[in-house]
C-alpha cells in the first residue's frame, strides 16, 4: 500500500447562477474525498464570482494491483441553498506513481463544470491538486 496526503486547493468560481436576487451570494463550498469532507469559508458578498484559495489536506491511499479511483465531489451553496456541484474521477494510481516517482505530483489549477440537479450549466469551479508527501 502506498499514501499520503492529497491537497486541494479551492481556487476560485466564475459565472455562478445568482440565487440571491436581493442581495450578493455569499457562497461556500464543500468538498468531498472519499468518507472526508471539507467545507471552505463563506466568501461573504462576492457575488457570483467568489475567490478562496483555501487549501485543504486528505488522507489518501492506493493499493497495489487495484485500478483505484475516487469520486472528488464539489458542492456550491449559498445560505445552504444548493448552488451547484461538479464530480471529478481522480485516478489515484497514476497520481501517486508520479508522486512516488517525482516525490511529489501536482495537478495544476483546472476549471470544473458546477451542475444544477437537472444538469443545466450553473457555473464552473477552478481547483488545483497536489500530493506534496508521499509514505509507503
Amino acid at each position: 500500500m502506498v499514501g499520503g496526503t492529497l491537497e486541494v486547493t479551492l481556487v476560485e468560481a466564475r459565472n455562478l447562477k445568482n440565487m440571491d436576487f436581493i442581495v450578493k451570494m455569499n457562497p461556500y463550498v464543500v468538498i468531498q474525498y472519499g468518507n472526508q469532507k471539507h467545507t471552505s469559508t463563506t466568501a461573504k458578498g462576492q457575488g457570483t464570482k467568489p475567490v478562496w484559495n483555501e487549501k485543504f489536506r486528505f488522507d489518501a491511499e492506493y493499493h497495489d494491483g487495484e485500478d483505484h479511483k475516487y469520486m472528488d465531489t464539489r458542492k456550491l451553496l449559498d445560505h445552504d441553498v444548493f448552488v451547484g456541484e461538479s464530480k471529478k474521477v481522480i485516478y489515484i494510481r497514476d497520481v501517486i506513481a508520479s508522486g512516488t516517482e517525482k516525490g511529489k505530483a501536482e495537478l495544476g489549477v483546472a476549471k470544473y463544470r458546477l451542475v444544477l440537479q437537472d444538469k443545466t450549466y450553473a457555473g464552473e469551479i477552478s481547483v488545483a491538486l497536489e500530493h506534496p508527501q508521499w509514505g509507503v
